[in-house]
């Protein structure tokens, strides 16, 4: 999101895409108006051609798609070694032949918590006790 007195707010952006396309700017003239690059001012204007006034919103950054993703096979495998044999990435990543940063990227999608989070035993993460203030005691009632 912009800052509120930025010049290239969406309504920053219309104003200059219509000096360039409606009224006939040259492209200098209107960037060297909105304190931005001649290149600047021409991508926003050849996007208000494109879309219009809709087009001036800020678009996502977020890839359509991945096409080197990881598969959900080797996906599927990384979690299966992770649940029964609970290894970490760089032991997982030794026996799959999958860089350790890919394991542990796969780990994190599925929620999987850290190997020192887990109880040795059962495998199931360990509920510890949250404060509101640090320091605050915790009461336990012996007899």
């Amino acid at each position: 999101m912009s800052h509120p007195n930025a010049l290239l707010t969406p309504r920053g952006r219309l104003l200059l895409a219509q000096c360039v396309v409606d009224d006939g700017w040259p492209l200098r003239r209107a960037a060297e108006r909105f304190q931005v690059s001649a290149t600047t001012a021409a991508r926003w204007s050849s996007r208000y051609r494109l879309l219009g006034p809709a087009g001036m919103n800020d678009a996502s950054s977020r890839p359509h798609r991945c096409p080197r993703g990881t598969a959900a096979r080797t996906e599927r495998g990384i979690i299966a070694i992770r649940v029964n044999r609970r290894w970490g990435p760089a032991r997982i990543d030794y026996h799959l032949g999958i860089h350790p940063s890919t394991v542990h990227r796969v780990l994190a999608r599925y929620g999987l918590a850290r190997l020192s989070w887990l109880d040795r035993a059962t495998g199931r993460v360990i509920r510890r006790y949250e404060h509101t203030a640090p320091g605050e005691d915790v009461h336990v009632d012996i007899k």
